[in-house]
């Protein structure tokens, strides 16, 4: 689907009302993540800074949410066929975890740079994994031979309306944590890869406080999300990353994605591997809490000041706490 198929941030099956549904299927499913506050980091950024822990869900990633939903909704024949997914290792894990939750069959195309963790997190919920080379082969292409042979369903990470409404149940969550602590959130920052959890939470959010100011935040030199805003059309990125940020490291935005995000007036910013190390450091030190690099660079984006949030009451998702042990050795050393 390309961008001009979906004017006005239209896209067939995805939509608050779709946010809402995916909630009450979820319910009793996944966890209702804490929205955190710490009065140093507060100090430190010089704003209201909360932190949606969506690295202590399932899985340790909110990917699950989206891939259940999409899950859920497909029928008894499809379920026993099974499902198939290609992941650098979040999705994966939360497709896996789905699987086993629902009884059926799962695949998970991974690239064979993938955390050794995340592979064996797909392994242990039940998933055979297919690893690929990034250089030189084509995940897509190596799902598509999968589900030709075995006749499963694509679970796709972000591009699908399913998968969006899921993720965007963070959003509906953040809202109501807000709520329940008497704030009205000036500015969100979502973690951005394909897009799928940022076109989720923003629609989540916008609906329940108009006027927020919308970031999303990506590697540095990969930043394929805020040029395809830029362009009006899909952008990819120039090539593997091979960073640490892992998780925002898919080699292309999503079409849905980006039609749902170009609806709102969203900023794009960029973080190194440095200041998503730093990051995790803050949200260990602060927040006692263990997040992976992808999962970090919204912080990062605050505590680095490249979001100027001062005086705020800022919202942004820590969205996956993966991390092999030597990175986060550094993380913690720096």
């Amino acid at each position: 689907m390309s961008a001009a198929a979906v004017p006005d941030g239209t896209v067939p099956g995805f939509g608050i009302d779709a946010i809402h549904e995916a909630a009450r299927r979820l319910t009793g499913h996944v966890v209702r993540t804490p929205l955190l506050n710490s009065p140093m980091l507060d100090e430190l950024v010089g704003a209201r800074v909360l932190v949606k822990a969506e690295c202590l869900q399932l899985t340790g990633s909110f990917k699950v949410r989206g891939a259940l939903n999409a899950l859920l909704t497909l029928d008894e024949d499809a379920r026993r066929a099974g499902i198939v997914a290609y992941s650098a290792g979040n999705h994966g894990q939360g497709v896996a975890a789905a699987a086993r939750l629902a009884g059926c069959p799962a695949v998970i195309v991974m690239p064979n740079s993938a955390p050794r963790i995340k592979v064996d997190n797909c392994r242990w919920w039940g998933a055979e994994t297919v690893l690929y080379d990034p250089r030189t082969e084509d995940r897509e292409e190596v799902a598509r031979k999968i589900l030709q042979m075995r006749g499963m369903t694509l679970v796709p990470p972000f591009d699908d309306p399913g998968v969006m409404a899921g993720q965007g149940t963070v959003g509906l969550e953040i809202a109501e944590q807000a709520r329940e602590l008497g704030l009205t959130p000036d500015t969100v920052l979502v973690n951005c890869s394909g897009g799928g959890l940022a076109s989720g939470v923003l629609t989540a959010l916008n609906d329940a406080f108009p006027g927020l100011a919308n970031h999303i935040v990506e590697p540095a030199g990969f930043d394929k999300m805020a040029r395809s805003l830029a362009a009006g059309r899909v952008c990819a990125n120039p090539q593997p990353s091979g960073g640490l940020m892992d998780a925002l490291a898919g080699p292309v935005a999503g079409a849905r994605p980006l039609a749902v995000l170009r609806h709102y007036d969203v900023t794009g910013l960029t973080v190194t591997d440095e200041e998503a190390l730093v990051a995790m450091g803050a949200a260990h030190r602060f927040l006692k809490i263990v997040v992976e690099p992808g999962g970090a660079a919204s912080l990062a984006a605050v505590v680095s000041g490249k979001a100027d949030v001062r005086d705020e009451v800022v919202v942004l998702v820590a969205s996956g706490g993966n991390v092999d042990p030597e990175v986060y050795r550094r993380a913690l050393a720096d």
